[in-house]
């Protein structure tokens, strides 16, 4: 029983700091930018948190991998993409002053 426990604990300790990164914070870390340093991409997690819905920072995320889509939802004639434009921008200004 205790070692059930201990295994449990255990397993709770490694997988948390996994838990507790956003999608933006991953992306971040992985980028293969030299200004992603893992404080500034927890910084900008932090503001991602206040800031947007866990699916909007899942897309916004998808925009370190492929930075062009950025542009696309940009230019989109979309009503829910302009929505989503408008939050997103509100987020990057955010995290611009927040995060110097």
């Amino acid at each position: 029983m205790f070692n059930r426990i201990m295994i449990a604990a255990a397993a709770i300790a490694l997988t948390a700091p996994l838990a507790v990164a956003g999608p933006i914070n991953s992306a971040c870390v992985s980028s293969d930018r030299a200004a992603a340093k893992r404080p500034l991409c927890s910084c900008i997690q932090r503001v991602a948190d206040q800031t947007l819905s866990r699916a909007d920072q899942r897309r916004a995320a998808s925009f370190f991998k492929e930075p062009h889509r950025a542009q696309e939802v940009r230019m989109s004639k979309s009503d829910t993409d302009n929505a989503f434009w408008t939050r997103y921008k509100t987020f990057a200004s955010a995290a611009e002053a927040y995060c110097r």
